[in-house]
């Protein structure tokens, strides 16, 4: 076999989950030449993202040539020989769990479960992906880690929590991360960055080792450019069968068209994003479904985020071997979160009735249409300095339509939009009742076929 060329594995690093299994199965590529590909555009693009924290080339290349002895046999491994990258809020066995931060302790003893589905499927993971301290921001810039960038502009972030993964994955480093969602940070890295990202109804994808993660609103998932993929590989990890959801039609579905702020944010949301929604909404008219304009109801739950969110900080901080070394800011939204554990418990009493009254929206409707975000990604720096209270108000302008459905276990996807004026990606979000999952993959793969994004490539690639 001929070895590819530089433009050959360009193409190759760009072909996704699927199509790299599919060529590693068929002996058109083998396992070390996707690594090998994996690993060099690290080297390559990687000085200028700051994507990965720690790269594991010498252990990556020996799995390869250990999955290479198993291409043809009974055992069809669905994920065998692809690279992917592993974020860094996430257990990994023999790796520290840092979470962005430098007051880590001793390597992870074993690593989450749905992980190890990933590796007993075949997949190879080269290194682990940045995430903001503690995974508490919308940003990824941090003492211990350095400044994240997105790939398409340096200049801006490309989100958080799951910041590494998602400029790691859009670059093409890797075809797909792990990453979490605790209040958005699946969602809003994906909407930054022009990526798909669903966060799943919650207990889908068990948190195993732990019972839960950040009180309760956090699930772990997948950042990938083609929803095809992330069905992939959230098959693999749950057992359900989302390959054949995502490439069926949706029946006829009724979609509610929501576009108002929150209560309790001061966001503004942005007219491109207002605009991306909207003609959303014309296409999916276009393609036979009910779009009518309806808004859930919401009321005061942004309190019961915030309440459960910080105390999820606080507790991740308590768990830390070595909080004395987490920075000031961490520090002060620790502090709140201890004084919030009280309100966080009333918060999560009041999880089923804050559920029966914005879930009701779902007696009448399929899907709640909306944006993902009040606007793009922040300039890189917008918060250097700043103190707690003023970067979690501005995060709650910035991103005021996700930690809801944290809050209330509904499955929520960023899809991609289109561009902004400056070239930045645009991001509607699809929300479903608990258990709709399958359904949002249907819809968001007829949207990618109608408007396909997965084509587009960002100037750092």
């Amino acid at each position: 076999m001929a070895a590819p060329t530089a433009t050959d594995r360009r193409e190759l690093a760009f072909a996704g989950v699927a199509k790299q299994a599919d060529l590693v199965r068929a002996g058109a590529v083998t396992p070390r030449e996707l690594v090998e590909t994996s690993l060099e555009r690290i080297a390559e693009l990687d000085p200028k993202l700051n994507a990965f924290r720690c790269v594991f080339a010498e252990r990556a290349l020996a799995e390869a040539d250990r999955a290479a002895q198993r291409v043809g046999s009974a055992d069809d491994l669905p994920l065998l020989g692809v690279p992917i990258s592993v974020k860094d809020d996430t257990p990994l066995a023999g790796e520290p769990r840092v979470i962005g931060s430098n007051a880590f302790g001793d390597p992870s003893t074993e690593s989450a479960g749905f992980v190890e589905r990933l590796q007993a499927a075949g997949a190879i993971v080269v290194g682990m992906t940045r995430t903001p301290e503690l995974a508490a921001q919308g940003f990824t810039e941090t003492v211990a880690g350095g400044i994240t960038r997105n790939p398409w502009n340096l200049q801006r972030t490309p989100g958080g929590s799951s910041g590494g993964p998602a400029a790691a994955v859009a670059a093409a480093l890797v075809p797909a991360s792990t990453a979490s969602d605790g209040a958005g940070s699946i969602r809003a890295p994906a909407a930054n960055c022009g990526l798909f990202g669903l966060k799943t109804t919650r207990g889908l994808l068990p948190p195993a080792p732990d019972d839960e993660i950040f009180s309760g609103l956090s699930v772990y998932g997948f950042l990938t450019r083609g929803v095809g993929d992330a069905a992939l590989l959230y098959e693999v990890v749950t057992g359900e069968p989302f390959v054949a959801a995502a490439q069926q039609a949706p029946k006829r579905l009724k979609i509610a068209l929501s576009q108002r702020i929150p209560p309790g944010s001061t966001a503004r949301l942005h007219p491109d994003w207002r605009r991306a929604t909207e003609q959303t909404g014309e296409l999916l008219g276009s393609l036979g479904h009910e779009v009518v304009e309806r808004e859930p109801s919401i009321g005061p739950v942004g309190l019961n985020v915030l309440a459960r969110f910080l105390a999820g900080v606080a507790d991740e901080a308590d768990a830390m071997a070595h909080p004395e070394r987490l920075e000031r800011r961490t520090r002060n939204l620790a502090r709140m979160g201890r004084s919030a554990r009280r309100p966080a418990a009333r918060a999560r009493r009041n999880e089923a009735k804050d559920s029966a009254r914005v879930n009701a929206i779902f007696d009448d409707v399929d899907v709640v249409l909306g944006p993902t975000l009040a606007r793009g990604p922040l300039p890189i720096g917008r918060y250097e300095g700043r103190g707690a209270a003023y970067t979690l108000n501005g995060m709650l302008r910035w991103m005021p339509f996700n930690g809801v459905w944290n809050h209330l276990g509904n499955p929520a996807a960023a899809v991609p939009a289109g561009f902004d004026a400056d070239g930045l990606p645009l991001s509607v979000q699809l929300v479903g009742a608990h258990g709709s999952d399958a359904m949002l993959f249907s819809l968001a793969h007829e949207l990618e076929t109608a408007r396909p994004w997965t084509d587009a490539r960002p100037p750092v690639s």
